[in-house]
């Protein structure tokens, strides 16, 4: 996060401190012991459920909940950390609502479905909180493959391959394991440095050493790790932030919500955190849910979330579209940025409606911004990578590159919605293959 203390009407402890501890407290509180058996006994543990196939990665939902209705959680979240090994993270993140619940048969019946992620939440908190790594190395296989990125992708890739036998260097351009679940989250859905804490809970299956701070193609090359690794699986995330093309973008109080979102999560007092009087945020997507939700939680008097098109066509669902209005977070869709106002330091920001097809309709208006935060998705920022398909990089089946020997998956590779729980499922795919052609079946 950029310094923004000198720009007038950013500044930081708009509240009392008591006041960041309420707004940062954790989204959906965890169930307890009863809760967990009276919401799993609301599941029907459909034979053929629909919840299933609607899990990008597989996990046997109504076994799981069977489980935890019989008095065993541990179980259940061996049941769910063998298809996703990060399904503590994903049942705080994911968006049930549009996946598992919303194919819910309890839901389609009465609107209500089973509580799945939370539910998730219960049986892998019950594990992780009893420090038990209910998976075990396979005898050592001889082969070495580094994992270049230590997000949701390379975690589950590195953790997969470390449980075939396989010795696993994993390499992270930052200082800090994670990506984007460490970086990138809203503060209020991953409390208590859960994500550090998953990451360590994770390495405890063995056979992974750490290279942080190394960056692909300015610390460490393609070729070099494919020279000294009998495979590659790369899941760099997506770096660099796309600009709004607009002139005077430089002003003073104009940054990335990335970068807004990651110096709020690595924080060490929210109260510290400038943020401005009048915040605007440029972006329908998650990215830009979670920067205006936080701002307003901070202490930002007006803040107004501004999309191109229409409700129905932003990423975000629904549920955190409701979300970010329930925190007062005022959003105008269909308008398109045109100009930044102010002398140094933006003060307004101007934009032009638009059609559905994104026409512009000539009227215009403008809104007060001491802070801009800008949401319109992100880029690849690494160098030395394989063939791209538009702007991510091109694979085949289970992320298979144009480079032999070399996969890729995540946010960084093209194919699905960028969500960690489809990164998880695609390194640990990729983690399938690489095993399958490292260790051919005879």
């Amino acid at each position: 996060m950029t310094d923004n203390t000198l720009i007038p009407g950013v500044k930081s402890g708009r509240l009392a401190p008591q006041e960041y501890a309420e707004n940062f407290a954790d989204l959906h509180p965890p169930l307890d012991a009863h809760e967990a058996l009276v919401a799993a006994d609301r599941c029907y543990f459909c034979y053929d459920a629909p919840c299933i196939t609607a899990c990008p990665t597989d996990i046997d939902i109504p076994l799981f909940i069977r489980q935890i209705a019989t008095g065993t959680p541990e179980a259940a979240a061996e049941t769910i950390l063998s298809q996703n090994i990060l399904g503590g993270m994903c049942a705080r993140v994911c968006p049930t609502e549009t996946l598992c619940e919303e194919a819910c048969v309890r839901e389609a019946a009465e609107g209500k479905p089973v509580l799945i992620g939370q539910l998730q939440r219960y049986a892998t908190d019950t594990i992780m909180e009893k420090a038990v790594h209910p998976f075990s190395r396979a005898d050592a296989t001889g082969k070495r493959v580094a994992v270049v990125g230590a997000g949701p992708a390379g975690l589950a890739c590195a953790h997969r391959l470390a449980m075939h036998g396989h010795d696993v260097t994993l390499y992270d351009a930052r200082s800090k394991l994670g990506g984007l679940n460490e970086f990138g989250i809203a503060a209020y859905k991953t409390i208590d440095s859960f994500a550090e804490r998953e990451v360590d809970w994770l390495l405890q299956i063995g056979g992974i050493s750490v290279k942080a701070g190394q960056k692909l193609g300015q610390d460490v090359s393609l070729e070099h790790l494919k020279s000294d690794f009998d495979a590659v699986f790369l899941g760099v995330g997506l770096g660099g932030v796309n600009a709004l093309g607009l002139d005077h973008e430089d002003k003073e109080g104009v940054e990335d919500a990335v970068n807004f979102i990651s110096g709020l999560r690595q924080a060490k007092d929210l109260s510290n955190l400038p943020i401005g009087r009048d915040v605007v945020v440029i972006g329908g997507g998650m990215t830009a849910i979670d920067a205006a939700v936080q701002a307003k939680l901070l202490g930002a008097l007006n803040v107004t979330l501004v999309y191109r098109r229409g409700r129905d066509r932003m990423n975000a669902s629904r549920f955190e579209q409701d979300l970010a209005a329930s925190k007062g977070v005022r959003i105008i869709t269909n308008a398109s940025p045109i100009a930044l106002h102010g002398n140094g330091a933006v003060r307004e920001i101007e934009f032009e409606y638009t059609n559905d097809d994104l026409t512009p309709t000539g009227q215009t208006f403008r809104l007060a911004a001491d802070q801009v935060f800008k949401a319109i998705g992100q880029t690849l920022s690494d160098d030395d990578l394989p063939d791209l398909d538009g702007r991510k990089i091109a694979v085949t089946g289970p992320g298979r590159t144009s480079v032999p020997g070399v996969w890729a998956g995540g946010d960084c590779a093209a194919g699905g919605d960028d969500l960690t729980v489809i990164a998880v499922a695609e390194g640990r795919d990729a983690a399938e293959d690489i095993h399958a052609t490292l260790v051919p079946r005879t």
